[in-house]
């Protein structure tokens, strides 16, 4: 068992691993690893950078990824950014973060949690119906997204994480 850190980072735009995510969601997309005029190109033209809630996990000091989350109103929080580095995946590390974003959701008064994944991403839809997030319809215009997700939060569902 991993002995995970989750910490709060107070700018997610400026993270490394902010970035790092970019590489790795742009490369797959494009499947190529040389995507640094793209990842720089996508930054240039979002400006996406509404992401007040920012979790980092690290293990032994190592930051070894990321979760975000947005507020949509009407007590619903969407996630984004979840970034595990490629060295750190399988161990735990996502699971960590989806449970620190849990309970940090509910502290701020968020009732349910969405998001929206690409159709070739299979091992996070995964991840997220392995922790409680059902697919529904579409809630966005997400230009790349293939898939939705909803997870409706509790108080006793955070007394059980504990």
């Amino acid at each position: 068992m991993t002995n995970w850190i989750v910490t709060p980072e107070t700018w997610a735009a400026t993270s490394e691993l902010n970035h790092d995510y970019y590489v790795d969601i742009i490369g797959r997309y494009w499947g190529r690893g040389d995507v640094a005029e793209e990842v720089a190109q996508y930054q240039r033209d979002e400006e996406d950078s509404d992401v007040p809630v920012f979790l980092v996990v690290s293990k032994d000091g190592e930051q070894a990824g990321c979760l975000g989350m947005r507020f949509l109103g009407d007590g619903i929080g969407e996630l984004t950014r979840m970034f595990v580095r490629k060295r750190f995946r399988g161990q735990g590390a996502a699971s960590a973060l989806l449970k620190a974003i849990e309970a940090e959701a509910l502290k701020l008064g968020v009732i349910a949690l969405r998001l929206d994944v690409r159709d070739d991403l299979v091992e996070a839809r995964n991840l997220y119906a392995k922790h409680g997030f059902a697919e529904i319809e579409n809630y966005n215009d997400a230009k790349y997204a293939g898939h939705w997700f909803e997870k409706r939060l509790t108080s006793a569902h955070s007394a059980a994480m504990s």
